[in-house]
């Protein structure tokens, strides 16, 4: 089984690893279009009132630029602890215990605008990308990363839970995936949640990374939510409804 996550707008700082080496990420058949972004990112970070348009950044927010300028050089971390925000709070990976951090470290990945699919030990650097940029001499990321990226996205084994948000899922399609919509339910009705949408999906992924056994199938994945308190229903062939 494989969790597929979306990244964070916001990275930690810092890391232990040595610099970016793009042959040493996971699945090398991306290594084109990475290198690709990779040149084009650090280039556009030398005009940084271009590359604050480019990325719809903010004057204040020119240190994000600063980091794509020194991509090849920064230190990196494990994709899984380099990315933050609210999905990765509930994920709490640094709360596992060694065996549950082993286990994830097999079973999570996590799509990306610059590494198109990188798995949670893969080492990255700080960076500022998102899915719906488009740089100079690049144009829009799905055209660049569709060609790459779906065929490694079909040719993986087991069940794939794809708890992309939408500008990543735009990025690539993954036959035959699970999907999981957060949803509230009160007096009959149910409503997609979107505030507390992220917080509900890291709770999901936490449970099926930490689990001691690994789903087989799609009742499997219902147990294991069940286990950690969560309410999972079947909607279409592999679509589900987190209920909160």
């Amino acid at each position: 089984m494989l969790v597929l996550l979306p990244p964070s707008e916001t990275k930690a700082e810092g890391g232990s690893g040595p610099s970016l080496d793009l042959a040493a990420l996971t699945y090398p058949e991306l290594e084109p279009v990475r290198e690709k972004l990779v040149s084009a990112l650090v280039d556009l970070a030398g005009d940084v009132p271009a590359a604050l348009a480019a990325l719809d950044l903010s004057e204040r927010q020119s240190g994000e630029v600063e980091r794509n300028l020194q991509l090849r050089h920064s230190p990196t971390m494990p994709a899984v602890s380099r990315y933050t925000g609210v999905l990765y709070d509930a994920l709490d990976v640094a709360g596992m215990t060694k065996a549950e951090r082993g286990r994830a470290a097999g079973r999570l990945a996590v799509a990306s605008a610059l590494f198109g699919l990188v798995h949670a030990d893969d080492p990255v650097p700080a960076y500022r990308l998102s899915a719906s940029s488009a740089i100079p001499g690049v144009g829009p990321l799905g055209a660049l990363w569709r060609p790459a990226l779906e065929p490694v996205l079909a040719g993986l084994n087991g069940l794939v839970v794809d708890l992309r948000s939408g500008p990543y899922a735009g990025l690539a399609k993954i036959p035959g995936a699970v999907t999981v919509k957060v949803v509230s339910e009160a007096h009959g009705r149910r409503l997609a949640v979107t505030h507390f949408n992220k917080a509900h999906k890291g709770k999901l992924a936490r449970a099926l990374a930490a689990a001691p056994r690994e789903p087989g199938d799609l009742a499997g994945i219902v147990r294991i939510a069940a286990r950690s308190g969560l309410r999972l229903e079947r909607t279409g062939d592999r679509a589900f409804e987190l209920v909160i």
